[in-house]
């Protein structure tokens, strides 16, 4: 196995950007036009993101748009599951509007909620345990997505939908995208960034690029079915360098490592 080459003050640089950015709408361009200054083995060129189809009414009934800019799922009808980074901070909190209900965020049928408290999780520094809860005002009569608690589907092939940037440096989407990405192994995500946090961080995408989360859709679900054919989230939308660059997958959070500690900090909002 190739060992990753020693930092430089360039490749912490992009490291470091690689972290600001993660895959929220806020980041934008500016944090995008310093990573394309730093060297890279990737193409710098706008790649197309998720390769993606439009998702069907009801398809992922438990997706939710945040209006900071981030997705998340509906872990119980009155919480939603979204990522850290989302947020700042825990505590009361009635500044986030969530919309629910539909693919298109301008449908007449959305339903729309406002947050009441949120709850990022404990020791979150910006590196790993990128997870966070949002509570609700009131329930959203919808289905909720289950939550990997073993590791036993942390493979395969996962789907990630999401209402973020259709390429790289693009803009939010109005109707959901859906796009499927392989599992990557943690060695080789490694190798692509020269850092992973281990169990707190899962990976997924193509080698050679092409389909990917982008910014907007930090905090969404990737799921996958479980043995009785039900959906089940395995990851949360994290960070990347750019959105589907060849040998640079997405990163997610590994939601089965935090599947008890998510739980009961559900329990106590």
């Amino acid at each position: 196995m190739r060992k990753a080459q020693p930092p430089t003050k360039g490749r912490e640089l992009k490291k470091t950007l690689i972290r600001a950015l993660k895959r929220c709408a806020a980041a934008g361009a500016v944090v995008l036009a310093a990573l394309s200054l730093q060297p890279s083995s990737a193409s710098a060129a706008p790649a197309p993101v998720v390769g993606g189809t439009r998702a069907a009414q009801g398809e992922f009934p438990w997706m939710v748009r945040l209006s900071m800019g981030c997705g998340g799922s509906l872990l119980t009808q009155q919480i939603v599951l979204t990522a850290a980074h989302c947020v700042s901070g825990s505590g009361n909190n009635t500044s986030i509007t969530a919309t629910a209900g539909v693919v298109d965020l301008q449908s007449s049928s959305a339903i729309k909620v406002r947050s009441t408290k949120v709850l990022q999780a404990p020791g979150y520094n910006g590196t790993g345990k990128d997870w966070a809860l949002i509570k609700l005002a009131q329930p959203i009569n919808l289905p909720t997505l289950n939550i990997a608690t073993t590791t036993q589907y942390n493979s395969g092939t996962f789907t990630v939908a999401g209402w973020g940037a259709n390429r790289e440096g693009g803009s939010q989407q109005r109707y959901l995208l859906k796009a499927q990405v392989p599992f990557v192994s943690d060695a080789t995500c490694k190798q692509s960034y020269g850092e992973l946090v281990a169990n707190e961080e899962i990976c997924a995408g193509y080698t050679q690029g092409g389909v990917d989360t982008c910014q907007g859709d930090s905090g969404g679900p990737m799921f996958r079915r479980d043995a009785n054919g039900a959906w089940i989230q395995v990851g949360i939308v994290s960070w990347g360098y750019g959105c589907a660059r060849p040998n640079y997958p997405g990163v997610y959070t590994e939601v089965s490592t935090f599947a008890a500690a998510i739980k009961s900090a559900a329990a106590t909002l």
